[in-house]
């Protein structure tokens, strides 16, 4: 867990990425490029290649801000209902404004994300029983509400296959042109390190953060906001990565505390690291046919998350 490991990990499979596909391009290949093998490159690995990395950062991170907040370590956008608000905000953008930019979608979809993650939070204020697994399986069936509600609008108005595409994340279909609105969750990555410290102090409790002088619901719904932005940007971009923003910011605080500011690194070079080899993974296992990034994530993070359930009062969760 030490950045000296995982960013030489991060570096070599970010290198073995750009040569994992059908086309056959190895290094040697760089200093003699044609402009096939050149325009794979440009078009289709270097910007899958982004989009992983700018995924695997933002959605760690969002979770752990979530977790910070909310004070519960199995909290993420994929528990608490965040990203089944952002799709049926995707959903009522092509059924409302059926001509819409990328942009326009993901700002329904925050919108919606955000009204998500806010109702699921009143709710986390309602509920007297605190439990560690309790709260995460409320914030479950809230989202299994919102998805059952989005499945029949979906149903109805015959955008069915649309959803489904949003069901699995899948890097697959990310070429050049495709991916860009990801660059809007890095400012996003950035103000949320600067901020670090009062998220530290916001998760202490409301009581505490005022008695330091702290404005507890301005930096709250600054944080949720940074949550709904991310998740609707990866949504409409990538689709939905389980289970990213559950176990990372879990395996880092194992090793290194709950100092937001102190894990925020360590986080981030996480999520890239283990979204870059589940990629990896899904390219190579079944090749030259690919699996998709959200059943590699989903399979090994659910196992993982299994295990922190068992061990959970090991390890203080």
């Amino acid at each position: 867990m030490k950045i000296r490991y995982l960013l030489p990990a991060l570096i070599v499979l970010a290198f073995a990425s750009l040569f994992i596909g059908v086309k056959d391009i190895s290094p040697l290949d760089l200093f003699d490029l044609s402009d096939d093998k050149a325009r794979v490159l440009l078009i289709s690995r270097v910007p899958r290649l982004i989009s992983i990395l700018i995924a695997g950062i933002s959605m760690s991170i969002i979770g752990l801000i979530m977790q910070q907040l909310s004070r519960n370590k199995f909290v993420s956008p994929t528990t608490a209902g965040t990203m089944d608000s952002a799709r049926f905000g995707v959903l009522v953008s092509l059924m409302v404004f059926t001509n819409a930019s990328p942009l326009e979608k993901m700002l329904v979809a925050f919108v919606f994300s955000l009204l998500g993650t806010l109702i699921f939070m009143k709710i986390l204020d309602k509920v007297k029983y605190k439990d560690t697994v309790f709260i995460p399986l409320v914030g479950l069936m809230f989202g299994n509400i919102v998805s059952s509600i989005t499945t029949f609008f979906a149903y109805k108005y015959d955008l069915i296959q649309n959803v489904s595409s949003w069901l699995h994340g899948d890097f697959s279909m990310i070429i050049k042109g495709q991916y860009e609105l990801l660059y809007i969750s890095i400012p996003l990555v950035l103000i949320a390190y600067l901020f670090a410290n009062k998220f530290t102090i916001a998760g202490m409790g409301e009581e505490f953060s005022v008695n330091l002088g702290l404005n507890y619901k301005r930096i709250v719904n600054l944080g949720l906001i940074i949550v709904a932005l991310i998740s609707s940007v990866v949504i409409l971009t990538v689709g939905t990565i389980p289970f990213l923003g559950l176990i990372i910011p879990n395996i880092v605080s194992l090793y290194h505390g709950d100092n937001l500011k102190k894990i925020l690194p360590h986080t981030a070079l996480l999520g890239a690291v283990f979204v870059l080899f589940c990629d990896i993974l899904g390219r190579v296992i079944i090749y030259p046919y690919e699996i998709s990034i959200g059943l590699t994530v989903g399979v090994i993070g659910s196992g993982i998350f299994l295990y922190l359930l068992l061990r959970r009062k090991a390890y203080g969760l």
